[in-house]
């Protein structure tokens, strides 16, 4: 049984005329004729009743021929997703990105893609690293926006940009009167930080070694500032913030935030050397649409600016 048996069945009980059939499917009337006589043989039955004046489809033919309809539509699902495969910026794209970076680049992300690859269907997911990691490996995600340094076999990185941290304040806080500011400074309020499990907090840690031991004496006396450590997210730390809970540590993308916010916060950069992560894309090596990752990493780059304007 062949997919061109399968046509000619399909054909002739459309055309119900074996002359009309095989002119439709384009091959000779005695050529379409033995292929159908012989996909008869070959399943046991007669497909077909044909007399001088007309030719019918038998109740089994007629069950054949529609399962065939089926096998065929398939066949022509499978030949469009291979078409797909051959543009590499029409098939779907699924990436990932870490929660501290996912909510302030997608926005900016997503219709650079869209104006690169309209036809290119997105799907985005925010995630901790090493679930970021492990879907990655397992091909549920193409590509993943970690933040360095970012190990993994068979994987590629390609870094995107810096991204300067920056220390968020409730508007006129004591600090907010100085133009710049250093580790020291965070030990003069409560610090909120993400939980562990969030890279963001460890780098923020390794960044301030000042920060090291106010974790391990974080509650110790009443009358100190505490590192708080059980933010869920960035932004439900900024509204902390904002209510005058205490001060935090951010990548500057996040500072940017609401502007409904604006007026309850302050920025500070860092003094200088300021403290930075740099964002990258990451991939595997076996990754067969090296266009589609091309187009994300220069539409990241379009969208640089935004994550790397508190250095200029």
């Amino acid at each position: 049984m062949t997919l061109t048996e399968l046509k000619y069945i399909v054909t002739l009980a459309e055309e119900k005329h074996f002359g009309k059939a095989a002119e439709k499917c384009r091959v000779s009337q005695p050529t379409l004729s033995v292929a159908v006589k012989k996909l008869e043989d070959e399943l046991g039955v007669s497909l077909f009743e044909r007399s001088k004046s007309q030719l019918t489809v038998t109740d089994t033919g007629r069950r054949i021929v529609d399962q065939a309809y089926k096998v065929l539509d398939q066949v022509g699902i499978i030949k469009d997703i291979a078409l797909a495969g051959k543009d590499q910026m029409r098939a779907p794209l699924r990436i990932g990105a870490i929660y501290t970076i996912g909510p302030y680049l997608f926005p900016h992300l997503m219709p650079e893609l869209h104006r690169a690859a309209p036809e290119m269907p997105l799907y985005i997911e925010e995630n901790y690293t090493a679930v970021l990691r492990e879907k990655l490996r397992q091909s549920s995600l193409d590509a993943i926006i970690v933040a360095l340094p970012f190990n993994e076999p068979e994987v590629v990185t390609l870094p995107l940009y810096d991204e300067p941290f920056v220390v968020l304040l409730p508007k006129n806080h004591p600090l907010s009167k100085h133009q710049s500011l250093a580790g020291e400074h965070l030990l003069q309020d409560n610090l909120l930080l993400l939980g562990p499990g969030h890279c963001f907090r460890d780098q923020v840690l390794g960044a301030c070694p000042e920060l090291e031991g106010a974790l391990s004496q974080a509650g110790a006396t009443s009358d100190r500032p505490m590192l708080i450590t059980e933010g869920s997210s960035l932004e439900t730390i900024r509204h902390m913030v904002a209510s005058g809970l205490g001060i935090t540590v951010v990548p500057y993308s996040a500072a940017l935030g609401r502007k409904d916010m604006a007026e309850l916060l302050d920025v500070r950069p860092f003094q200088s050397p300021q403290p930075y992560r740099t964002v990258a894309l990451a991939w595997r090596v076996t990754f067969p649409r090296p266009k589609a990752i091309d187009t994300v990493a220069l539409a990241a780059g379009q969208c640089r600016v935004v994550a790397t304007a508190a250095s200029r």
